[in-house]
């Protein structure tokens, strides 16, 4: 089968299905990797692949008929779905497997395989066709016929990701030469003008690791930059952050990164001096940009630099407006940038124009299951409670503040949550089971909370929820910090064993989860989205490639 161009993908973004013969369940356990078991792979892989190809493994190989650790669901509940998968390569030999069931199916089916094995650990539901619909929404707006994608490896470094976003002819803004080799070892390698060596302060090590690897983008922001590239990559392709208004971004970059424009002429100068090629310049107006204006504040800088550039000899060709984009209002940002760029940076100069986005193609694509490991009640009905603590619970209780019951679940903000720490995320959970029922089989009068929406426990009632109750959710280790939610309103009912969701859980977050306390992280299973247009154009994607 001839390998599908990223320049095919381009053309079309709607492709027409592609025939798949259904698996059976049996068929699926007793066959993986087209008859080459996975475990034959395994001492190939890092140890993050590692970890999820032994998950998948152990999920594709389950038997039907395993003995429960949990109280059986319910005669109606479990159920075996016909599926097929593709084994998507990711590097040289690992395969990962990428289910043909929508992503609400996969998660279904991972907690009936988990309550059949008797598991608790956590996981994400990765569905592609959600990061391709995202690209496509990129390349359909304002922004679409100026601005390349350059996505942003650190918000999250998937493999299979980043496997997806090579083949759609997207490239890649790294901050490392861990990053670097990551994409490099892409089974699509990128060339070396589809990567940026984004961090304005390198350790010496990562510049001549770049040179190495023919990455020759790269940006600077101070004087000690020039003389390091200078020694080790005078060759280099420089690409001048300059500092600007980050005040209504979620996070702000601009206490570390960037050069004000007082300093801009002078580093100029000193890169003349040093013979280094400066192509271009870039900023970063923050991670979660809110204020549209902020984009426009940056192009005007940018354009008094190309100015100063011009004085010292420099002929730029390159601008790089960073990250910052969310899906909530990026209809109004796109135009916003569009117009600004439109003003300073006519199409005629022919200036290459990148953005570095990252939540915005992976947010929405991930959602993360959690197990409710533990559960208690008010502080007063179990006893354990001086005067002073009693005091404290009455008036948080009076004044709306006070959770009526306490869950612990199996990952928290040492982990995958940690996006509530250092991203400055509010997360929104949503009951997958309740007492160990699937909620798809619950009866209500329309389907749980949308994930990310907080709603108020009389919303939650009329909904046709079996009573709400205010709770606070946990994790796991034994960190007092680590809460996950201090009062949201969750059903009656839920039990120990039980699962919650958490959607748009794909950025900044499984990227900086660590291993505290020794729980281990939440493993991922991947899916092309089922039947839609967009999922069979993944799936399209990812079956025409070969090696």
């Amino acid at each position: 089968m001839a390998s599908v161009t990223a320049q095919q993908v381009n053309e079309s973004m709607g492709f027409h299905p592609t025939p798949v013969i259904p698996q059976s369940c049996e068929e699926r356990r007793q066959s993986t990797s087209h008859g080459q078991p996975l475990s034959e792979l395994l001492n190939k892989l890092d140890s993050s692949a590692l970890e999820q190809a032994q998950a998948a493994e152990s999920y594709l190989t389950a038997p039907l008929n395993q003995s429960t650790f949990l109280p059986t669901p319910p005669p109606s509940s479990p159920r075996c779905k016909s599926r097929t998968n593709i084994e998507l390569t990711v590097n040289e030999d690992a395969l990962v497997p990428v289910s043909s069931l929508t992503a609400p199916e996969l998660i279904e089916d991972r907690i009936l395989s988990a309550q059949q094995t008797g598991s608790e650990q956590a996981f994400f539901v990765g569905d592609l066709s959600a990061t391709y619909e995202a690209v496509k929404t990129w390349r359909n707006s304002p922004l679409g016929d100026r601005v390349e994608i350059f996505y942003a490896v650190k918000c999250n470094p998937s493999p299979v990701v980043l496997h997806l976003l090579s083949l759609m002819g997207t490239s890649f803004d790294c901050a490392s030469t861990a990053e670097i080799d990551l994409v490099l070892s892409l089974p699509a390698t990128p060339s070396g003008d589809r990567i940026i060596f984004a961090n304005p302060c390198k350790p010496a090590s990562y510049i001549r690791s770049a040179a190495r690897a023919g990455v020759e983008m790269m940006t600077f922001d101070n004087a000690d930059e020039l003389y390091k590239i200078a020694r080790h990559y005078p060759s280099a392709k420089l690409v001048l952050r300059i500092l600007t208004d980050d005040s209504k971004s979620l996070c702000r970059l601009g206490l570390k990164y960037g050069a004000p424009l007082s300093t801009c002429a002078g580093l100029l100068a000193l890169a003349a001096k040093l013979q280094l090629n400066v192509i271009g310049v870039s900023f970063h107006v923050g991670s979660g940009c809110k204020d549209p204006n902020q984009f426009t504040d940056a192009v005007w800088r940018a354009r008094q630099v190309f100015d100063m550039g011009a004085k010292a000899g420099f002929d730029f060709t390159f601008l790089d407006v960073g990250g910052g984009f969310e899906r909530d209002g990026f209809a109004e940002m796109s135009v916003v940038l569009r117009d600004a760029l439109e003003q300073y940076f006519p199409r005629e100069q022919g200036t290459r124009i990148v953005a570095e986005p990252g939540r915005f193609l992976v947010s929405t694509a991930f959602t993360l299951a959690t197990n409710v490991i533990a559960r208690r009640r008010a502080i007063a009905e179990d006893g354990q409670v001086d005067e002073a603590m009693e005091q404290e619970r009455v008036a948080q209780k009076e004044e709306g503040e006070g959770a009526d019951v306490m869950y612990y679940i199996n990952d928290g903000v040492y982990g995958a949550f940690n996006c509530i720490m250092f991203d400055h995320q509010i997360v929104h959970p949503y009951p997958l089971t309740i007492s160990h029922s699937l909620e798809s089989a619950i009866p209500r009068l329309v389907g749980p909370p949308p994930p990310n929406v907080a709603l108020p426990v009389d919303l939650c009632t009329s909904m046709g929820y079996r009573g709400m109750e205010k709770a606070s959710i946990w994790g796991p280790t034994c960190d007092s910090i680590d809460c996950v939610r201090q009062v949201v309103p969750l059903p009656t009912g839920l039990e120990v064993g039980d699962w919650l969701g958490w959607g748009e859980m794909g950025a900044y977050t499984m990227c900086a989860a660590s291993k505290f306390n020794g729980m281990p992280l939440a493993t991922v299973f991947y899916t092309d989205g089922g039947k839609t247009e967009d999922a069979q154009a993944v799936r399209k994607i990812l079956d025409g490639f070969v090696l």
